[in-house]
């Protein structure tokens, strides 16, 4: 629904296959997901090889975006396939988390709702770092 523009989102970034956003429910502040617009694949395991060539490459830079803008300790990039490993929202997309030595990481959406100001000043930084 993001997608599609029902739902209000934090863009990072957008062409016409991509689109890299904000967590609404995010686990640490910066969490971003990148998904390819065009792909009707449900995870990894369905993607198209080609999806996965845009959309990796796609990851990437938005995870050195992340890293030039927030100056994290690390980042973890994370896909979930299937309900027991975690998948709630089935359509495939990549979760891009910044981390800092000794915070540690929320359960998603365990904070509730984040303050949309506060996603698009995020988004923002991030952006300005691509």
């Amino acid at each position: 629904r993001i997608i599609r523009g029902d739902l209000p989102s934090a863009k990072v970034f957008e062409t016409d296959r991509i689109l890299a956003f904000m967590d609404a429910y995010p686990q640490v502040k910066g969490h971003t997901l990148v998904v390819h617009k065009a792909s009707r694949a449900r995870n990894l395991l369905d993607a198209e090889p080609e999806v996965l060539d845009e959309l990796i490459l796609a990851v990437q830079r938005i995870s050195r975006a992340v890293k030039s803008a927030l100056k994290p300790d690390g980042i973890v990039v994370t896909q979930f396939n299937g309900e027991p490993a975690g998948q709630t929202i089935y359509h495939l997309h990549f979760h891009i988390l910044p981390r800092y030595a000794g915070q540690a990481v929320g359960r998603h959406a365990a904070g509730g709702l984040c303050d949309m100001g506060e996603l698009n000043r995020t988004a923002k930084l991030i952006a300005s770092a691509l």
